[in-house]
Order: structure tokens, then C-alpha cells, then sequence
């Protein structure tokens, strides 16, 4: 509570009227009500103020701040929610309900050698004739028993195919390869009308065969060369075979 009390009050020495002097005593009736609580206040003081002399001053009771944030609206501090770390973002690692981890090995960017052979099975022989002569008449005769068998008329042994036939397995041999070409370039044409024959038609290669019969089931059994020995537009035919190493080389003429 604000009270202007006039107070007049005549100052000695200096002429003039009386100086009228408001003094503010507000803050002393805070004082005074802590202080005194219920003591009377002078006669004079309480009659000015409206107040009974055994009235006791009400007690000062300071405002707090809970009661300013609640009477002002929008004033209450925001909720604050701790959160924790977000979960780091991978690759999923777990698989599907019934399914096995797959495990992805790195490609090679080197190709396997094909192997030069391919063992299959024995072509029955049980009723065909024995085979005389040497590996290579050998060959011959397996030759043509599997021509008749298939349709097409027997082949007849040329003396200038069996040289060219014989020349190329001995060159592989001495020379540790195994290929159509020699290694000085010429092809299987080549070889053959270099020994006089014109009409060249296929070759079949072979290594690593001890027997005739075992090189005539490899041979049958790869559709390249089972197609050379089984074409019925051949009519001739020379074979090579040597024997350190097991190469054999089968010429074809028309």
C-alpha cells in the first residue's frame, strides 16, 4: 500500500509559507508490519490511516514464482524428452526366416585350361570283329565299323594323308604341344596337300591315349569329332600314332 502522509513542517531562518513535504511511507509499513507484527501504531498515525489503534498491521507476504509462471498463460517451460542415440544405419545382416547365409566369392579373371582329352565310356564292341594290325589300322577299322553303323560307306587308307597323319603326331611329340596347327604356322590343309593329296576335308587330334579303342570312345563321345568321323561325304582317311606320349592324329580327304 502506497500513503502520502502531509507533513508541514516550518524551516527556521527563512521567511515564506509553510513547505508541505509528502513523505512516502509505503516501504516503512512493509518494515514496520514485519518487524512490530501486531504493535499499535501512534494514535495520530492510525487515525490518518483508518485504522483502530489495537488493529495490528496485516503481515507482508512477498509474491513467488510459481504463482507469476501459473497466472501467465503460455509462459510453461517446454517438455524436454531425452532420446537416445538414432541406430546406425547399415546393411541388413539378418536373412530370411528359413534361409541360409549366402556367401559371394570373389570372380577370377583367369580362364581354366581346357584339359586336352576327355575320358568317356567304352563304346560297346562286343559284336564287332577283332581289330588287327597296328594302332593306326586299328583306328581305321573302328572307324569304319562306326560309319557303317551310322549309314555311311567305309573309308579308304591313303598312303599321302597316313604321311601327313604321322608327320604332325611325330612334330607334337618331339615338340611337346598339342594343336592343329604346327608350330611353324601350317594348318592341318596345309600339311595334307604338301604331301600331294588336293581335296583336304577334317582332322581329329588326339593325346595321352594308350589303345585304339580308348582314342575311338573319346572321339565319339565330342560332337566335333564324332561329326568328322560320322560325315559320308569323306571317302579317304590316314592315321599317325606315336607311342611316347600318345598321340594321334586322323586325317580326312574327299
Amino acid at each position: 500500500m502506497l500513503v502520502r502522509y502531509p507533513v508541514v513542517t516550518r524551516l527556521a531562518g527563512r521567511r515564506g509559507g509553510p513547505l508541505l513535504i509528502a513523505l512516502t511511507v509505503g516501504a516503512l509499513l512493509a518494515g514496520l508490519g514485519t518487524l512490530v507484527g501486531a504493535t499499535a501504531l501512534p494514535a495520530g498515525l492510525a487515525s490518518v490511516l483508518g485504522m483502530s489503534d489495537d488493529a495490528p498491521l496485516p503481515a507482508y507476504t512477498p509474491p513467488t514464482t510459481d504463482t507469476l509462471q501459473s497466472s501467465l498463460p503460455g509462459l510453461s517451460p517446454p517438455a524436454v524428452t531425452a532420446t537416445g542415440s538414432p541406430p546406425a544405419l547399415g546393411p541388413r545382416t539378418d536373412a530370411p526366416p528359413g534361409s541360409s547365409p549366402v556367401t559371394v566369392a570373389p570372380r577370377s579373371t583367369s580362364k581354366p585350361a581346357p584339359p586336352k582329352t576327355t575320358t568317356a565310356p567304352r563304346i560297346p564292341s562286343a559284336d564287332a570283329p577283332p581289330v588287327s594290325g597296328g594302332p593306326a589300322a586299328q583306328v581305321v577299322t573302328i572307324t569304319n565299323q562306326q560309319r557303317a553303323a551310322n549309314g555311311c560307306g567305309a573309308l579308304k587308307v591313303d598312303s599321302r594323308l597316313t604321311a601327313a597323319a604321322q608327320k604332325h603326331s611325330a612334330d607334337m611329340a618331339a615338340n611337346n604341344y598339342f594343336e592343329h596347327d604346327s608350330q611353324d604356322g601350317r594348318t592341318f590343309d596345309q600339311r595334307i596337300r604338301a604331301e600331294g593329296y588336293s581335296s583336304p576335308g577334317a582332322e581329329n587330334i588326339a593325346q595321352g591315349q594308350p589303345t585304339a579303342q580308348e582314342v575311338m570312345n573319346d572321339w565319339m563321345n565330342s560332337p566335333g569329332h564324332r561329326r568328322n568321323i560320322l560325315d559320308c561325304s569323306l571317302t579317304t582317311i590316314g592315321v599317325g600314332y606315336v607311342a611316347n606320349g600318345d598321340y594321334w592324329t586322323q586325317d580326312f580327304g574327299r
